[in-house]
């Protein structure tokens, strides 16, 4: 597509607002058909106008072509008139695939029949992701939980999913549903929830666009008879990390209606890490106590794994910068811990983290080649890890970043790895970032060829959040055909 005369920017932005404005009922249209879009692995489903018009702009920019609203439009509109089941469809790699087609001078079908030609396997077929939806019981409401609940909540699709049916939390005061509703409606870091939300005082319920989620208070989880509620075979996500181990976890388990339960913390003596896109392939119903690792290790396992699969490491060192956590002091106060005591907004706090050990558990054969260490600094969300490493194999800054531009748009860990490449981006840009990380390509050092020196932003509430739904997705069961190809079936949105 040739670029506007400078007269012509503001018409050729109408003109595209205008394409993004008739997507969007389209893409809500297939959602709850359980048709999930996506535009080179982002979401297009749930977003505003101007969110479709960003994912088409980032794509120029990364993929580096000319995918505008103008070409994905058409495509969509022929996707909507297909019989399409259950599927994940990226139609910005199939428009992009069709203009292809069109450039090469190849004999051109109709976006209809190109549409159809790319989708025949899933035309007709009609089949639920799930027999039944499979019920959710949050355990515990914090920071962790709430970013899980919104995802939950706008992940509910045509509901055949997972359905957030009940959270638990402590016995409170008067007002408490009130003010935990507030607390879900409106977020300091992460901005206003996208919809609406009712409380239900006479049935302890909040209801979120539609979804009853009932609030179960109690201080003991094995005491709760979630069948009176109606839930069975639960999965329960406890995200309060009071448990890290099998007979802290298996208390769950002891409670009617709940049938594996999933911690949003490192496990502990024997308990399976699970990071999405790494080893998630090996989920079994029979599982049922399991750990969704750190955010800091969801971040660096998989940009290691993909820097590894291709030039192998040698050795290196990890340092996370990391945002504060609640687990923090406002002000100097008592800490277990050595140095956390003291206060979290005023200081840089240095810290141990246990992801170097965790890396060598998700990839053996990295064991014994990291070492790792962490500061707490003054921000309340979005960290960076700093990977120090040493190649066996030659590089240079530009091959490498085209390599990693490649695994983020492109492979099994598009759903993980994100790329960007500017020299003004800083933390806050990163905020509700979906990945497990972003590569900045911008601050990529690599020296005399096996020296190489990695920034690794993450958002360790929001993106973690992601990919523990991604883990759960996979466990309950939930599978779609991805077109194109079969790249990236290990991850969801």
């Amino acid at each position: 597509m040739a670029l506007p005369h400078l007269d012509d920017y503001f018409p050729d932005w109408k003109r595209r607002e205008e394409k993004a404005e008739a997507m969007i009922p389209i893409i809500g249209k297939l959602y709850r058909k359980n048709v999930v879009t996506y535009c080179y692995g982002r979401a297009l489903y749930n977003q505003s106008v101007t969110d479709i018009m960003r994912t088409h702009r980032f794509v120029r920019q990364v993929a580096k072509n000319e995918l505008s609203e103008d070409e994905s439009y058409p495509l969509l509109c022929a996707l909507s008139e297909l019989d399409l089941g259950p599927s994940h469809i990226d139609v910005g790699k199939l428009t992009v695939k069709y203009m292809e087609l069109q450039e090469n001078g190849h004999a051109v079908p109709s976006e209809y029949e190109y549409a159809a030609n790319e989708c025949s396997e899933v035309i007709g077929r009609h089949i639920k992701p799930l027999s039944k939806p499979q019920d959710i019981v949050l355990y515990g409401f914090g920071r962790i939980g709430r970013l899980l609940t919104r995802l939950l909540i706008e992940k509910t699709g045509g509901g055949d999913q997972l359905r957030l049916r009940a959270i638990v939390v402590r016995p409170g005061n008067d007002g408490d549903l009130e003010k935990r509703a507030s607390l879900l409606r409106r977020d300091s870091v992460h901005g206003a929830f996208k919809g609406t939300i009712r409380v239900d005082n006479e049935n302890q319920c909040i209801i979120a666009n539609g979804n009853v989620i009932r609030m179960i208070y109690s201080d003991s989880p094995s005491e709760i008879d979630y069948t009176q509620y109606g839930i069975e075979d639960a999965v329960v996500i406890d995200n309060t990390g009071a448990w890290r181990d099998e007979p802290g976890l298996r208390q769950h388990l002891e409670a009617r209606g709940i049938d594996r339960v999933i911690v949003t913390a490192p496990g502990k003596d024997g308990v399976p890490n699970i990071v999405s896109g790494i080893n998630s392939h090996l989920l079994s119903h029979n599982d049922k106590i399991l750990s969704a690792a750190s955010c800091t290790t969801n971040a660096i396992v998989p940009i290691l794994k993909a820097v590894n699969d291709e030039f192998e490491i040698a050795h290196g060192h990890m340092e996370t910068v990391h945002a504060y956590t609640p687990d923090q002091n406002l002000l100097d106060n008592y800490h277990k811990k050595n140095r956390r005591g003291r206060g979290a907004p005023l200081n840089l706090v240095i810290t141990e983290t246990g992801a170097s050990n965790a890396v060598a558990n998700l990839l053996p054969e990295l064991e014994g080649k990291l070492t790792g260490n962490a500061i707490r600094v003054p921000t309340p969300d979005v960290s960076l890890a700093i990977l120090n490493l040493r190649l066996e194999k030659s590089t240079n800054k530009q091959s490498f970043n085209d390599y990693i531009r490649d695994t983020a748009l492109d492979s099994a860990l598009q759903r993980q790895i994100d790329f960007v490449e500017t020299p003004e981006i800083v933390s806050s840009d990163f905020i509700g970032n979906r990945h497990a990380c972003i590569v900045d390509g911008e601050a990529t050092i690599v020296d005399d060829g096996k020296r190489v020196v990695l920034y690794v932003w993450y958002d360790n509430e929001f993106g973690y959040c992601c990919q523990v739904i991604r883990v759960v997705q996979k466990w309950a069961g939930i599978s779609y055909p991805l077109i194109p190809g079969d790249v990236a079936k290990t991850g969801f949105g």
